[in-house]
Order: C-alpha cells, then sequence, then structure tokens
C-alpha cells in the first residue's frame, strides 16, 4: 500500500508538470546549450559528420525543443515522445558506435547506449501516463450535467 503522502503527490498535476520538465531535461537542456554556443554546436554536428552542420544544427535544436515542448504540455504528448525516442533511438549509432571500438573506450559507449535505451523506455511510459491522464483532463473540463 502507498503512504498517503506519497499517493497525493503521485496523484498531484503539478507534480507530473514537474515530472515531465525533469524527464525532457536532457533534451530541452541540451538545445537550449546548442543555441547559447551555436558554434560549437556547429562543430559538434561537423564531427559527428553531419554535414553541412548549419542545416543539421537547426534541425537539431528544434526537434529537441519540439518534442520537450510537447511532452511538458501534455498536447500530442505521445509525438513529442516519439520524436524524443527516435532522435535518441538515432544518436546510437552516430555518436555511440560502441561496436566499432576498442578497450574501455567501447565499454562507455556501451554504457551510453544503455543509458539512451533507459531513457526511451522512460520515454514510452511518459506517453502512457500522458495518454491516461488525457481523459481525465477531459472529465475535468466537460461542463457538470444536470439530471
Amino acid at each position: 500500500m502507498t503512504p498517503s503522502f506519497i499517493a497525493a503527490i503521485l496523484e498531484s498535476r503539478i507534480f507530473f508538470v514537474f515530472a515531465r520538465i525533469v524527464l525532457t531535461f536532457v533534451f530541452w537542456g541540451a538545445a537550449l546549450g546548442k543555441i547559447a554556443d551555436y558554434p560549437g554546436a556547429l562543430a559538434e554536428m561537423a564531427h559527428f559528420g553531419l554535414n553541412p552542420p548549419a542545416v543539421w544544427a537547426p534541425l537539431v535544436i528544434v526537434t529537441l525543443l519540439v518534442g520537450a515542448v510537447l511532452v511538458i504540455v501534455n498536447r500530442f504528448a505521445w509525438l513529442g515522445c516519439g520524436i524524443l525516442a527516435a532522435f535518441t533511438l538515432l544518436t546510437i549509432p552516430i555518436a555511440h558506435p560502441f561496436w566499432t571500438m576498442q578497450g574501455l573506450q567501447a565499454i562507455i559507449e556501451f554504457h551510453f547506449v544503455c543509458e539512451h535505451i533507459t531513457v526511451i523506455g522512460a520515454l514510452m511510459m511518459a506517453a502512457i501516463l500522458c495518454h491516461r491522464e488525457a481523459p481525465a483532463r477531459a472529465r475535468l473540463r466537460a461542463p457538470l450535467r444536470t439530471v
């Protein structure tokens, strides 16, 4: 049985918003970092072979921001989760190809891949929870019916 004070937190709409903000931090934080250091973002794209960097950097920034915002505001959250999960999955062969490496570097990159897979699972859970929240939100907005 869940203690009542924990249940109250878990049932709080504010906590659900906070959880979505925290879950997406890695994405919107990265996007804001790329905006703040745009030359660094261009260098990062070039480093990973995404050419021309001037095309890829804005696409990455928009992808990260749009996906995160959709999840945070819980509107088309399934799409935001899907965008962020697909992005995360695509970073594995581009940025973390551990199977092409040797020794310690391969082990480090493998652990990054494991973390990426975990983030994808968390996004799947978020999509499920956001989907389940929609009927509850609709009930709150529905006008009261008189009998």
